[in-house]
Order: C-alpha cells, then sequence, then structure tokens
C-alpha cells in the first residue's frame, strides 16, 4: 500500500513563527513512516513559499528544519505548487496568516485536504472579541471583559475598565495567541502602556477581568463525533504564564489529569465540546479554562491549532487518553481526508 503524503507548512508571517518551527519538527519526528512520507514547506517572515526537507523515514536527532536565519530563496516556489493530488496538508502554523481562515481558506482553492478546523472556525477562533459573543450566545462562562478599537475613544475605554473591572486586568491582542503581547495592568498608568503595546500586534483589543485561578486546558478532537480529554493543568514557576514562559524558558510544569473535582472535570469538558460546536469546529481544538477558588469555571481561550512541541500540553493529554503522538496524528489526517469529502459533496 503507498504511503499517503503529508505536507507540513510551517513558519509564517505571524509573531509566533518560532513557535511554528519547533512544533513542525515535532511532528516530522512522531510521524509512522511506515504510512507517511512527509514534505516540508517554509512560510518565511514576508510569505515566500520555500520547499524544504522531504522525509521517507524518522529524521535523525540533529535534523532542523528552516527557519528565517538560514533560509534559502534558491529554494523558493510559487505558493501553489505546494499542490499534490491525494496529499494532505497539516498547516502547523499558529497565530495571523495561519490560524485564522487565510491559509484554510488558500488549501480549500487549491482543493486539498487538511488538518484543522474549516475557514469560519478558524476565523472566529483567531479573535478573541468575536469569540466572546460566539460564546456568550451559548452560553459558556467568561471572565467580564471591555474592548478597544484602534480610533476609537481611548479615554473612554479606560473609564469603562476603571468603572466595570478591577485591577489587576489583562490587555490582549484580539488576533494573536501563544501570550504574544499581552500585558498585565496593575493600574491606569501600566493599563494605557499595555494598550500600546497590544496595538502593535493588532488594532482590535480585548481587557480582561484578572481572576486568581488555576488554568486548566481540555482537548478537543472530532468533526461530528466530538471527543474531548481529562483536564490537564498548567503548573506555573512564574507569576505570568507568558510567551517565554511557554517556549523559551520552559519554566512550567504540567499535571495531567488536573488534580481537581471530577464534577469540574465534566463541566468543563462539557462547556469545550459545547464552544467547538458553537464556533463549527472541526479536526481539533484546545479549550483554556480559569478555575477559581471558589469554583467557578470560566472558558478564556479556544486555541485551533494548538503548540505540537515535545513539551505542549495538546499531544499529552491525548496521550494519557491513550491516543500517542504518532496515532494522534494519523487520527487528525482521517478527520481531515473527512472533512475534506464532506466538503465536497455539499458543492452540488
Amino acid at each position: 500500500m503507498p504511503k499517503q503524503t503529508l505536507v507540513l507548512l510551517y513558519g509564517g508571517r505571524s509573531a509566533e513563527r518560532e513557535v511554528s518551527v519547533l512544533s513542525a519538527e515535532s511532528v516530522m519526528r512522531a510521524v509512522n513512516y511506515d504510512k507517511f512520507y512527509v514534505k516540508t514547506y517554509f512560510i518565511t517572515q514576508s510569505g515566500d513559499f520555500i520547499k524544504t526537507q522531504e522525509f521517507s523515514n524518522t529524521p535523525t536527532a540533529d535534523e532542523k528544519l528552516m527557519t528565517n536565519s538560514d533560509v534559502d530563496f534558491s529554494r523558493q516556489i510559487r505558493p501553489s505548487d505546494i499542490y499534490e493530488e491525494g496529499a494532505v496538508v497539516f498547516p502547523v502554523l499558529h497565530g495571523p496568516m495561519g490560524e485564522d481562515g487565510s491559509i484554510q481558506g488558500f488549501l480549500e482553492v487549491l482543493k486539498m485536504p487538511y488538518v484543522g478546523t474549516n475557514i469560519l472556525s478558524s476565523s472566529v477562533a483567531m479573535d478573541k472579541i468575536t469569540t466572546k459573543h460566539v460564546l456568550e450566545s451559548a452560553g459558556v462562562p467568561q471572565v467580564a471583559y471591555v474592548t478597544y478599537v484602534e480610533g476609537g475613544d481611548l479615554e473612554m475605554a479606560v473609564k469603562e475598565v476603571n468603572d466595570q473591572l478591577s485591577y489587576p486586568v489583562f490587555v490582549k491582542p484580539a488576533n494573536m495567541g501563544s501570550s504574544v503581547g499581552i500585558s498585565k495592568a496593575d493600574n491606569e498608568e501600566e493599563l494605557r502602556s499595555a494598550i500600546s503595546l497590544a496595538l502593535k500586534y493588532d488594532s482590535r483589543i480585548l481587557i480582561e477581568q484578572g481572576v486568581d485561578a488555576r488554568e486548566i486546558e481540555v482537548g478537543i478532537l472530532g468533526n461530528v463525533d466530538v471527543k474531548t480529554t481529562l483536564p490537564g493543568e498548567v503548573v506555573k514557576d512564574v507569576a505570568f504564564y507568558d510567551y517565554d514562559a511557554k517556549y523559551i524558558d520552559n519554566k512550567i510544569t504540567m499535571d495531567i489529569p488536573a488534580k481537581i473535582d471530577e464534577e469540574i472535570m465534566e463541566r468543563m469538558r462539557g462547556y469545550a465540546a459545547r464552544a467547538f460546536r458553537a464556533i463549527g469546529g472541526c479536526g481539533l481544538s484546545r479549550c483554556d479554562f480559569f478555575l477559581t477558588k471558589d469554583g467557578h469555571i470560566y472558558l478564556n481561550e479556544l486555541n485551533t491549532m494548538p503548540g505540537f512541541t515535545q513539551w505542549s500540553m495538546y499531544p499529552l493529554l491525548w496521550e494519557n487518553m491513550g491516543l500517542p503522538y504518532s496515532d494522534l496524528i494519523e487520527k487528525l489526517v482521517l478527520l481531515a481526508l473527512e472533512m475534506f469529502d464532506k466538503r465536497e459533496s455539499h458543492l452540488i
């Protein structure tokens, strides 16, 4: 039986491109090469597509993928050159221009199956403000928040924060992930600085009520038949779980499963599945929750392309459920093919 070609797209234009490289390297090592042939393509910071390595066997431990620091433009291709009949694309891309529906639309135009959520659900989940509105309508609990859009009345937004929320608050670009551009503000002066920082990454800003809470995460897998994992907990060694703590310093540990009451576990899993269906999700996602000391649950974020590094929560959650990393990749490919056939069948 011929091997299935798996196309890994990695890198990208967003500030999360370094995470993408780490994720793609982990995926390329975890693939079952008895079943897959892997082709990799690098998207540079400027948006160029570069043909990189191909693998028919597990790469050696020292094999690295191309990055912006050693890009070889002699291998540049047209974006459409990634097309291969029968291949499945795994867009291991995080953030804008990768996780926001843009690459998903490109792949649908190419008529290629791809791992992950579709155009609409990717776009909705990428924008934290839109996600808030959709999940509110679905009855999923969230922390109180205020929004600010560049060009709007900044003084009014600051007043709303001071009147409706209490410090500390967290200021987030609406369209970034991996904690990029997120700041904690303990007073109005810090709030203004945090908004200025967030505006470097997006023109839409979310300002959320800070809560003293544990961070609990639930993995989601499936199309019509949606399955969830037991929750896992991020155990922090730092005061604020920022980008460096997640990916550079790795100053975190995880409890999988989380040490929480079984009833709370089931509620989180129920909210995760409800949120996933509310955005029209398919393939995979990871729901991140806050759990306060008095037992309140808040959905913090729905991530449609969670990290796939060797220490990322999503694959570890499924491993705990009895689905090893290599089998998880195989399942995601099968889900991608299923959704591709379904999309094609709807074009009548």
